[in-house]
């Protein structure tokens, strides 16, 4: 954006927001599909191993090995599961920021909250970015949060119906 027209701060500039995000560690992860899967995986196996230390506890689950490892298995899935939605909320912010007509923006606070209409070059441009780079993220950060939801269902299942 032209710093001399544009009254939004830089740092509230949806370009430039995508740009800091991009540079995260975090939220860089889910650019390539495969790092996430690669990522999310790690995190449910240390997932695991924690959810295994834990209930341990269990008397119930004394009983059962099998029920006890499958609980496990399914429970640990909550961990990649929040963490891709906190992934997909904060790019889903940045692609409604960059498709949006109008930036909202605050001079100095929360309290002074102002709205600038984008001129018409930089609606393209930010509706470029926002189509080309952060849309292909937001397909596979959904493509995998079904994955792992349907994991999570179908652990669910497997545990409630079942007599093991």
């Amino acid at each position: 954006m032209n710093q001399s027209k544009c009254p939004v701060p830089r740092e509230q500039q949806p370009t430039n927001e995508f740009i800091e995000l991009s540079k995260s560690k975090i939220f860089s992860w889910p650019k390539t599909k495969k790092s996430l899967v690669l990522i999310l995986t790690k995190f449910w196996l240390g997932s695991f191993v924690m959810f295994l230390v834990i209930s341990s506890g269990s008397v119930y689950f004394k009983t059962s090995l099998l029920k006890y490892i499958v609980l496990s298995f399914f429970s640990s899935l909550t961990i990649p599961l929040l963490i891709s939605i906190r992934l997909y909320l904060g790019w889903s912010h940045i692609f409604n920021r960059l498709m949006s007509e109008k930036v909202e923006y605050e001079e100095s606070g929360w309290y002074d909250g102002q709205v600038w209409e984008k001129p018409l070059v930089l609606k393209e441009k930010e509706s470029l970015i926002a189509t080309i780079e952060v849309k292909p993220i937001l397909k596979n950060l959904i493509q995998i949060f079904s994955i792992i939801l349907a994991l999570a269902l179908s652990g669910i299942l497997i545990f409630q119906n079942n007599n093991f």
